[in-house]
């Protein structure tokens, strides 16, 4: 499976889920550390305990209900934050993800790429940048949607259709990801818990992989009515 990537159309190709030739120079100065942040609120994992997960599921046919609001709890070791789907203008790609979410699927996952002023991504079950839930689904976003910080997407290949899906997603975080043209399937946005994504955002990561020297865990993912 190809690995899905963000390409930043204003700059260079910037991909948002691994590989090290993506163009973007980071920041000149990013401090504190990676161990200093997770002394400030996020609790070490041990990287040995985890597995990739091989998991694969049919596609589903849930859409969400556009008078009903839907929640994405999202714990990791780092905090909690809270994604709003957007029921009315993402019904397919927010039931898949709450498919995925029912079925446990994203527990166990990472975050497993950070890029300062750009994007963090995850709910790879490889833990790779290549991994998937086995199935994509297709709901173009809105041509007007730009993403900016705390919108949430869906990361696909670059030779994928627009609004293409499958499990991996990726909070903006920064004005790079606002400069982004209107292809990944719009999913929702952070309501609660910014101070976690920031946290996790500025965790200070190899800029050959942009991939954090702790792991971030996602331990659960829980999409509940609201």
């Amino acid at each position: 499976m190809r690995r899905p990537a963000l390409v930043l159309a204003a700059c260079a190709a910037l991909t948002a889920c691994g590989g090290s030739d993506d163009g973007k120079t980071p920041p000149a100065q990013v401090t504190p550390a990676a161990t200093e942040h997770f002394a400030q609120g996020c609790a070490v994992v041990d990287g040995k305990s985890l597995a990739p997960k091989s998991v694969t599921l049919p596609k589903p046919k849930l859409s969400l209900d556009a008078a009903k609001t839907y929640v994405a709890t999202v714990a990791t070791n780092c905090g909690t934050f809270e994604i709003t789907l957007d029921a009315r203008r993402a019904p397919l790609t927010g039931g898949s993800f709450k498919y995925l979410a029912d079925h446990r699927f994203f527990d166990g996952t990472t975050i497993h790429r950070i890029v300062p002023e750009f994007v963090i991504q995850g709910g790879d079950p490889k833990g790779t940048g290549e991994g998937g839930p086995g199935y994509t689904i297709t709901e173009k976003p809105p041509k007007s949607l730009k993403y900016s910080e705390g919108v949430v997407a869906m990361a696909k290949s670059q030779d994928q259709p627009a609004g293409t899906s499958g499990s991996q997603f990726f909070v903006a975080t920064g004005p790079d990801a606002a400069k982004l043209p209107p292809d990944y399937a719009l999913l929702g946005k952070v309501t609660a818990g910014e101070d976690v994504v920031a946290r996790i955002g500025a965790i200070v990561t190899d800029p050959r992989t942009d991939r954090p020297d702790e792991p971030i865990l996602l331990k659960s993912v829980r999409v509940t009515e609201k």
